[in-house]
């Protein structure tokens, strides 16, 4: 860490709606020597299957996030841009025609941004986006436990004969020997499902199923402790499709179900994961095109902030 991070510009200098264009308002990578965590963009859809638009993801979710007081975070006690450098990288130059190409290209990105030391929240993107970033973040810390935020488990096997795509990377990860066995861990699922088989596959993954309406029966308190007992103290990957919330606090995603999380819900349980030695995230699925008002980038845009926030309490994983 820089003996005095550079923080953002304050809404206070500099109205919320000029300045610069960064996440938060952060500076750009090229304006430090050193850094703890990066913002990255991975503008990338070419895995959905259902509502394209993710690949405009990152500049939304960017933009919404100029709405944010990032002095402060009074839920978790710090001042996280105080405590940590935090930058932001820009965006990767993804091929949109070209799964492959693009997945070596978030994965060869990543890992110039990660090392032991520093860390990496991505925003997306479709959810392809997460095998990549879990080849490059396994490469630094080997087996991740996963916490996963989704609608849906994300561990099929191909979609209409592609093995890479935005339902599938998880199994690509498993079969990789990219996740710390029996350490993953699905929150928000819900909906139907292809056959009762995709609940068995994804048990033998090594996963465990919170599915969204458990929450209302075991509470934040008890879901948070799940999760927690689940990853232990071994290196974490978290992953949060914004799909988790209920269409009517994300309505601009791509693959859309009902019964999700209210916006306090996930934000609750994410401010009760502390301590914990996450080392790489990624927010996913906000697609502006279908969104009203900024609703759902800025929800994205909070959930990453609190990310960030998480990883200022504890510098080093």
């Amino acid at each position: 860490m820089t003996d005095t991070p550079i923080g953002p510009v304050l809404g206070t200098d500099v109205p919320r709606f000029a300045g610069p264009s960064t996440f938060a308002r952060l500076p750009a990578i090229d304006r430090v020597s050193e850094f703890d965590v990066a913002f990255l963009g991975a503008p990338f859809d070419g895995g959905t299957s259902y509502r394209p638009g993710a690949r405009f993801g990152p500049l939304a979710v960017r933009t919404a996030s100029r709405h944010l007081r990032p002095t402060y975070h009074p839920d978790l006690e710090v001042a996280p841009f105080q405590a940590i450098q935090a930058v932001d990288a820009g965006d990767v130059p993804v091929n949109p025609f070209a799964i492959a190409e693009a997945v070596d290209q978030i994965d060869n990105h990543a890992r110039e941004l990660l090392s032991d030391r520093r860390r990496l929240i991505t925003i997306g993107g479709d959810h392809t986006i997460a095998l990549p970033l879990l080849r490059a973040a396994h490469r630094v810390h080997g087996p991740l436990a996963l916490i996963h935020f989704d609608a849906h488990l994300d561990t099929w096997d191909t979609y209409f004969g592609a093995p890479i795509t935005h339902g599938t990377m998880f199994r690509r990860a498993y079969e990789e020997g990219l996740l710390a066995p029996d350490s993953g861990i699905h929150i928000g699922i819900r909906g139907p499902l292809y056959d009762s088989s995709d609940l068995f596959d994804d048990a033998r993954f090594g996963f465990q199923v919170i599915r969204a309406g458990e929450l209302d029966l075991i509470g934040i308190e008890e879901t948070a402790a799940r999760i927690r007992r689940r990853v232990g103290d071994q290196p974490v990957y978290l992953s949060v499709d914004i799909d988790v919330l209920d269409p009517a606090f994300a309505p601009g995603t791509g693959t859309p179900e009902m019964g999700g999380f209210t916006s306090r819900e996930l934000l609750h349980l994410l401010r009760r994961l502390t301590d914990l030695p996450i080392v790489a995230a990624d927010v996913v699925e906000v697609a502006p095109a279908y969104d009203h008002a900024e609703v759902t980038a800025l929800a994205a845009a909070t959930v990453a902030f609190d990310i960030c926030t998480l990883m200022s309490r504890r510098p080093t994983p």
